[in-house]
């Protein structure tokens, strides 16, 4: 190959790892910081690699520094922990990669008596790192340098991947002269190859004592929508600590790439080729006096009745803590949650073949959900009036770098209503009160590789939290020999729909694991109550009704009491109560999960993919609190074997009445694809929500004002064109 067209090539790579790890491209204007920059570091210039450099308009956040407990980890704080790690004499033999570096958070008995104004408690920094395979978990004080070494052979599995892994995995395969030939073979220039890193699972032996993955590739040639154009049939099981190419599988060589045709979502090359139609007339909601929420220090987001912590992380990508809203007769915060977070993603797809059965993908603990978030689009991601929270995170040398505008938080009002009652012209009475539902809203974007998922946390003034997930992006489609239904064999099933010529989008599922640490009015005592609704039958002679229903409340003893399937003919509510605390009539207060997003996982238990998985085997899980069980598939995610997940922390059956407790939720969506997902999905959402029950003596939004035409603008409509 000419010296041009492989530097095309690595171009080519490069821009698409740069896209599905959603970091700033390497052909792009950047804003130079001077971070510094290692050897260990690729693509290293003399400065910094190109891929830790701050994005233009990014703040600066070299002048951070921690207010609260909780605060994540700012960059002065990344490079001392960066160096007290380098200093390890082991790791200096060995060499290190640094797979995370977080905040190791306080005891959360520390936290919650933390008051401001106080002297912070010691900053700790949580670190997962690798040596020679050894996988160590550190505990580093920042100020003192003391490390807590412990290395972490009990359970399967691996953690994160880094940055550099997935260079290695895209880049690796075109080493061997075997690949270079099956990609010419298939008809594919070289220089318009688009590969990517897909984690494999655990399926046994060959996998064993090592860290592999696969590799699939597709063609970019006349297309920016490479997804569509899949070289079906052809993957990669490589090496990722010796970059060694494995085993090649090539089974689809009969299978035509589909065509470049129609997969194009770009605004600016639909417009060219498609009538002009104008639908909408450009529309926003302005807010004259400016949001009604503030930030505080950065993350203290006070806003309403409610008071919270927020802040980026790398594996959840947002962490919500110290939920605590304002009770309207005494003025006073209460605790309602103490910390709220995305857990896990478990997306299995439907097609057990050669080239497909592994897409089982784990994606928080497999790539990362936070390290996947994009930087939002203003006015398009979040409206006018947003406020916008970067990240900060650390590559796998310990160099910090930002993730701009990874969060924004907005108010929002659609036009929906709080509360309102008006009579009836039989009474007599003239009243119409009405109030507007306004909301506050923080929401995240991540792109794990071809599917989007926007993550909203949205706040009520009437005490209510909706955790919201929204699905779009680019199917992962097969490749197929069929143009139209009509070639198909009756027998035979696809494991999909056709979308277009030669395009099948398999079915999959999506589950999403929330991590909800309820609080309700403090840590201690609370307890979780099924109240589940019963038909009764009345007796003879006792009324004119034969049935009505009963609510029967069952507190759960021990974990398995509170292993939840919902069942539609078996209705009940969810509560999370403190049984010390009682409302003035005699109530315990409480809140209580309102199911939403319920479909359920319906792969064999067996099934190894499931076996990792489990924790989606129900919908709610309950747990006793423990600092260490925050990640639904354990730790240690990438070809794990599933021995430390949910499920097996919620089999021990730990008393759960009058403790401080997690409660585990799974949104759920099923896939079946069809025609109006092709090339781009429209967004699909589905939320549950987190609810008062006897937590206020009364409505705690009466005191909302109606709106007023003297305060709120009259703009007016432009000419019609």
């Amino acid at each position: 190959m000419e010296g041009r067209n492989l530097f095309f090539l690595m171009s080519i790579i490069l821009l698409l790892i740069f896209t599905f790890l959603n970091l700033p491209s390497p052909l792009s204007h950047t804003t130079d910081q001077h971070f510094d920059c290692t050897t260990y570091s690729p693509w290293c210039s003399s400065k910094k690699p190109f891929f830790l450099r701050q994005p233009e308009n990014s703040k600066n956040h070299y002048a951070d520094f921690p207010n609260h407990p909780l605060d994540p980890l700012t960059i002065g704080e990344i490079q001392k922990v960066k160096k007290i790690v380098n200093s390890i004499a082991e790791f200096r033999i060995k060499g290190c990669v640094l797979h995370s570096v977080v905040l190791e958070e306080p005891e959360k008995e520390v936290v919650l008596n933390w008051r401001k104004g106080h002297r912070l408690p010691p900053r700790k920094a949580a670190v997962v790192a690798r040596a020679l395979g050894v996988v160590h978990v550190l505990s580093v004080d920042i100020e003192t340098g003391r490390v807590t070494r412990r290395e972490t052979g009990s359970y399967s599995g691996y953690p994160i991947l880094t940055i550099e892994d997935m260079i290695t995995a895209t880049s690796a395969p075109f080493a061997s002269s075997d690949f270079n030939r099956s990609i010419i073979q298939r008809g594919v220039d070289l220089a318009d190859l688009a590969c990517l890193p897909i984690s494999t699972g655990w399926y046994g032996k060959i996998e064993e004592k090592r860290r592999v993955i696969k590799v699939q590739c597709y063609t970019l040639k006349d297309t920016i929508n490479f997804y569509m154009r899949p070289i079906e049939g052809l993957t990669v099981l490589l090496d990722l600590d010796t970059q060694q190419v494995i085993e090649i599988f090539n089974e689809g060589k009969n299978i035509p790439i589909p065509k470049a045709a129609n997969t194009d979502y770009r605004y600016s090359r639909i417009k060219k080729n498609t009538q002009k139609i104008n639908l909408l007339k450009p529309i926003s909601i302005e807010q004259p006096n400016g949001p009604s929420f503030t930030i505080e220090n950065n993350h203290l987001v006070k806003w309403a009745n409610w008071e919270f912590h927020l802040k980026p992380d790398p594996r959840a990508g947002v962490i919500i803590s110290r939920a605590m809203v304002q009770d309207p007769n005494t003025g006073k915060m209460r605790n309602v949650m103490y910390k709220g977070f995305t857990s896990e993603l478990f997306v299995p797809y439907m097609d057990p073949s050669d080239a497909w059965y592994f897409k089982t993908y784990i994606d928080a603990g497999e790539y990362g959900f936070g390290l996947q978030a994009m930087p939002l689009d203003p006015l398009n991601d979040c409206p006018r009036n947003a406020y916008y929270m970067d990240g900060v995170f650390v590559a796998a040398d310990g160099t910090p770098y930002v993730r701009s505008n990874m969060i924004c938080v907005f108010e929002r009002y659609a036009g929906d209503i709080g509360w309102r009652h008006a009579e009836c012209p039989i009474t007599g009475l003239p009243i119409r009160e009405v109030r507007p539902k306004v909301t506050l809203v923080v929401r995240m974007a991540a792109s794990v590789g071809n599917y989007d998922y926007i993550v909203d946390w949205e706040f009520q003034n009437d005490g209510l939290i909706r955790p919201k997930v929204g699905l779009s992006g680019i199917l992962m489609v097969k490749g197929s020999p069929y143009v139209n239904m009509n070639q198909v064999n009756q027998n035979e099933y696809l494991y999909g729909t056709l979308l277009s010529e030669n395009i099948i989008g398999v079915i999959h599922d999506h589950y999403v694991t929330f991590h909800l640490d309820m609080d309700i009015d403090g840590p201690s005592n609370n307890s979780f109550v099924k109240v589940n609704l019963q038909k009764e039958m009345t007796s003879p002679g006792e009324s004119p009704r034969r049935s009505y229903l009963k609510a029967v409340r069952n507190v759960a003893k021990t974990e398995k009491d509170a292993q939840i399937k919902l069942k539609l003919y078996d209705p009940s509510e969810f509560h999370v109560i403190n049984s010390n605390k009682k409302s003035r009539v005699g109530n315990p207060v409480g809140y209580k999960v309102v199911p939403g997003g319920t479909a359920a996982n319906l792969l064999d238990h067996d099934d190894p993919p499931q076996k990792r998985a489990a924790f989606t085997n129900n919908q709610i899980w309950v747990t006793p609190y423990n600092e260490s069980e925050q990640w639904a598939a354990g730790l240690f995610v990438y070809q794990s074997q599933g021995d430390d997940t949910l499920a097996v922390w919620s089999d021990r059956d730990r008393a759960i009445e009058n403790k401080d407790i997690v409660v585990w939720y799974t949104l759920g969506f099923h896939h079946i694809p069809c025609q109006e997902d092709f090339p781009i999905m429209p967004t699909v959402s589905s939320s549950f929500e987190i609810k008062p029950v006897n937590f206020f003596e009364s409505s705690p939004i009466l005191n909302i004002p109606p709106n007023s035409p003297k305060d709120l603008p009259i703009c007016k409509a432009a000419a019609s064109a």
